[in-house]
């Protein structure tokens, strides 16, 4: 088991931009929100805690990828930022989300108000949910869990289709497992940039 943990510097360095723009926006924020900036870089907060690896199958280590800092994702040319006219967020649920109907519809609260509160100043809306089958997705049997799966890249395709005119995003939401490929056993979640949609299971 390995233990990966940054020190106070290491994130500041990593997360404190000096470009201009974000300087300026820096100075706007008010006590209790710099109050929140400073102590989100301690040692003891919860908010950059230190990542437990358990096995050479985790993520961070199967998939060695290079690091990136607040300033390099900040002056990304292919970041999306909301405009004025597409300053909305869509949910989509596929099939069912929980045993019965008010579950589904508690998680969903649930999620509308952690997208709310972490994407602030966006609008979050929901869309009526859709069964499975009005995705018109490709499905397959998994042969190692026998589970039921979809497929992630056709749901992509139907998102983009259904996404509204002043959306920012649409996400998918679905508890159904799914894979991106034949060759994958598995994938948590999958999303396009550039088409502003994206799914998670």
């Amino acid at each position: 088991m390995q233990i990966i943990r940054h020190s106070e510097q290491t994130l500041k360095t990593a997360l404190i931009s000096k470009n201009p723009v974000l300087v300026s926006q820096y100075e706007k924020l008010d006590a209790g929100e710099q109050r929140l900036m400073n102590e989100a870089f301690q040692p003891a907060s919860d908010l950059f805690g230190p990542i437990t690896l358990h096995s050479p199958s985790d993520w961070i280590t199967s998939h060695p990828e290079a690091p990136q800092d607040f300033e390099q994702f900040f002056s990304d040319p292919y970041r999306k930022t909301p405009s004025p006219d597409k300053r909305s967020i869509y949910i989509q649920s596929i099939g069912s989300l929980g045993n019965t109907r008010i579950i589904s519809e508690e998680y969903i609260k649930w999620l509308t108000g952690y997208c709310k509160a972490y994407f602030y100043g966006l609008r979050v809306k929901l869309l009526e949910p859709v069964p499975v089958s009005a995705t018109r997705c490709s499905f397959r049997v998994n042969e190692n869990t026998q589970n039921l799966q979809i497929h992630a890249g056709d749901i992509l395709k139907f998102l983009k289709k259904k996404k509204p005119e002043d959306a920012f995003c649409i996400v998918g939401i679905t508890m159904i497992d799914l894979y991106p490929r034949d060759s994958w056993n598995f994938v948590f979640g999958q999303a396009s940039l550039t088409d502003g949609t994206g799914e998670v299971d």
